[in-house]
Formats: C-alpha cells, sequence, structure tokens
C-alpha cells in the first residue's frame, strides 16, 4: 500500500478547510472598507496587493506580504477577496487572477456591483477550474473594523462552505443566498431599503425643523429607539410578500402596526400641511403600508384629500 502523492502546486484543494489553511489568503483592494477586513485576517499568512503603496504599507508592518499583480496574488493563494470600486475594476482585476490562478481557487467579489457581472465572471472562469462566490457586505466601515459585517454569500454549497471560515474573521454573520448572483441581488435589495430610508430621514428632518424641533436631539432619539427596535429590519418577518389570510399567525401582528403607522402617518401628514412641509415619501408610504404589510387596505383617501 502506497502513501497518496501530495498535491502539486496546480492541483485543486483537498476537502473543504485544512488544504484552505496551510496556504496564503488574498485580498485586493486596500480601501476604506477592505483595508480593515484584510486587516482581520494577517495571522492567515495574507498576501495583499492594491495600485497605491500607501495603502499596502499599514498591511505588511501589521506581517502581510505584498504583491506587485493580482496575478502574484493568484500564484500564492487559494482564496482571493476582491474589494474594488465596481464592476470594470472587478473585471480588470479578475483578467489578471484567472490565467495565474490553480483549479480550486476561489474568487469572493465583496464589491456591490451588478448580479449579472458576477454571473459573467463564474462563466469566465469555469475554464480555469476557478470557483467564484459574490459576497457583498454590509454594516459600514465600522463593522469592517470591528470585524461585525454581515456578508451575503452567492455560490456553490462547496465554496461557501470553504469561504464560511475566513470570511468570519471580519463577519459576524455569514449566510449562504443562493447560487452565484444571489449575494449581490440581496445587497441590491438590502441598500434600497438603506438608501431610501436616507431619503425618508431628510424629509422627516424637514418636517421638524419647520416645527421648531433641534434635529440633533431628533437624531438621538432615532438611533436610540432603532437600536432597541432593530429599525425597518424590525417588521421584515414575513416568508413571502404575497397577501396574508386572516388565519395567518402574524396577521393579528401586521393588523396592529397598520393602524398605528396609518394614525401616525395621518398625523405627521396634518403637521407638514400646517407647516407647509411637503412629504411625498410620507403620503407614499400612507398609501401602500396596507399592501406593503400583505393586509386589504383600510384607508381610501389620505388626510390631504379628505381636507
Amino acid at each position: 500500500m502506497t502513501a497518496a502523492a501530495a498535491p502539486g502546486p496546480h492541483d485543486p484543494p483537498r476537502g473543504n478547510g485544512p488544504s484552505d489553511a496551510n496556504v496564503p489568503y488574498g485580498f485586493i483592494g486596500l480601501g476604506q472598507m477592505g483595508a480593515p477586513m484584510a486587516r482581520h485576517l494577517t495571522g492567515r499568512g495574507l498576501v495583499v496587493h492594491d495600485t497605491r503603496p500607501e495603502a499596502v504599507a499599514p498591511l505588511v508592518d501589521g506581517g502581510a506580504r505584498a504583491a506587485a499583480s493580482p496575478a502574484e496574488v493568484a500564484a500564492a493563494c487559494r482564496i482571493i477577496s476582491i474589494m474594488v470600486r465596481d464592476d470594470a475594476q472587478v473585471d480588470e482585476v479578475a483578467a489578471g487572477i484567472l490565467p495565474a490562478a490553480a483549479p480550486g481557487t476561489i474568487l469572493a467579489v465583496h464589491s456591490t456591483i451588478r448580479p449579472g457581472t458576477a454571473q459573467a465572471l463564474a462563466e469566465r472562469a469555469r475554464p480555469y477550474r476557478v470557483e467564484v462566490v459574490d459576497a457583498p457586505v454590509s454594516g459600514g466601515f465600522m463593522g469592517a473594523e470591528a470585524g461585525t459585517l454581515a456578508v451575503m454569500v452567492g455560490g456553490a454549497e462547496e465554496a461557501f462552505a470553504r469561504c464560511r471560515e475566513p470570511f468570519g474573521a471580519w463577519a459576524d454573520l455569514v449566510l449562504h443566498m443562493g447560487p452565484v448572483g444571489a449575494g449581490t441581488r440581496a445587497k441590491l435589495a438590502r441598500n434600497l431599503l438603506h438608501f431610501t430610508a436616507f431619503a425618508a430621514a431628510a424629509e422627516a428632518q424637514r418636517l421638524a425643523e419647520a416645527a421648531g424641533i433641534s434635529l440633533r436631539r431628533l437624531a438621538r432619539v432615532v438611533r436610540h429607539s432603532d437600536a432597541v427596535t432593530g429599525g425597518p429590519g424590525a417588521i421584515m418577518i414575513r416568508p413571502a410578500t404575497a397577501p396574508l389570510g386572516p388565519g395567518d399567525p402574524l396577521y393579528g401582528i401586521m393588523e396592529h402596526v397598520l393602524a398605528l403607522g396609518e394614525k401616525d402617518l395621518s398625523l405627521a401628514l396634518d403637521l407638514a400641511a400646517e407647516h407647509g412641509v411637503d412629504t411625498p415619501l410620507a403620503r407614499l408610504a400612507l398609501a401602500r403600508l396596507a399592501d406593503g404589510l400583505g393586509l386589504p387596505a383600510r384607508m381610501t383617501t389620505t388626510p390631504e384629500e379628505t381636507r
């Protein structure tokens, strides 16, 4: 009986974790998010690359090795994270990685890009036997610094299994969302809520300012109460957006939310009208709240229409 031959430099890693642990981890793109994410991986034989030497230097001082190009990262690593600006930069970096990557390498894209870009990249990588996962993150630079990001992973089950542990170095929520592209679709839905809420916050501030309320004190209340309740995410408890039936366990909860929402939005719209503040998002929210909660509409007119 003979012992199994050791894997060669271009053989795919064996298993879902131990092989990856014995080779360096690559990270390309050391900006506001990428640098702190990479810093959490410096104890794993980290190899880093960025077009700006000043971005690379602090990571090298912390124990990482600098690579002169994406190809050099690919030659040394079996899991490579990319955190660059946009779709074009992702494609450019991938073009350098793929010809140099060993079969079985995982290319993890953390940038927020188009879902189709991730899927096209997975097709480009297939002849090289390179796995692509799209793994955008949520939590901002504060989460990156603290290692408390959420990461939404799209890709094969096997690839996700190999990424779960290293991603956990900088994220405390690592979720498999589905096949390649699913991570990005989840991130776009999440950011729709994020930035729409910013626009709503601006509308609320205009109303508060017109009504003589301190915006700084109001902001403290919002941040405090959202930390307690979970903010807009607190209502995301339905498994689907189809209308709820009266026998659904969530029906009563949503009826309570609707009653409060319609009352409070109506009062806010009255205050806005009193001070001459245009609040289009609030009007839209009142009109669509019932449908959004999966309930039949209870109000057929807005407060403005009844005046």
